[in-house]
């Protein structure tokens, strides 16, 4: 975990509640037809028109997210869907309780 790109994905109020709503995707966005939130993700069109942000940005912010190994990307068909990755997370709890 490169610990520079980790925060520098946190730096930014919009990423921070992309990644909020995707902990709980059901309670935000709309039921999915291509697959369940658990097992896909959220459809990066969901997160782009709650955000209320144009395409770009979203799409710039979810690659920086997945760069930063927080997020987990899927491609179904012509989709991409992202979910937390939930271990990364963790590890970066645990990263700023024992070195921070």
């Amino acid at each position: 975990m490169d610990q520079v790109d980790v925060f520098k994905a946190l730096s930014n109020k919009k990423r921070l509640e992309i990644l909020a709503w995707l902990k709980e995707p059901e309670k935000h966005f709309p039921k999915q037809e291509c697959g369940e939130f658990a097992k896909t993700g959220v459809c990066v069109g969901h997160i782009q028109q709650k955000s209320g942000l144009t395409q770009s940005t979203v799409s710039e912010y979810l690659s920086l997210l997945q760069r930063a190994n927080l997020l987990i990307a899927t491609r179904l068909g012509q989709w991409t869907h992202y979910k937390r990755n939930e271990e990364a997370i963790k590890q970066l709890g645990d990263l700023i309780l024992k070195e921070l």
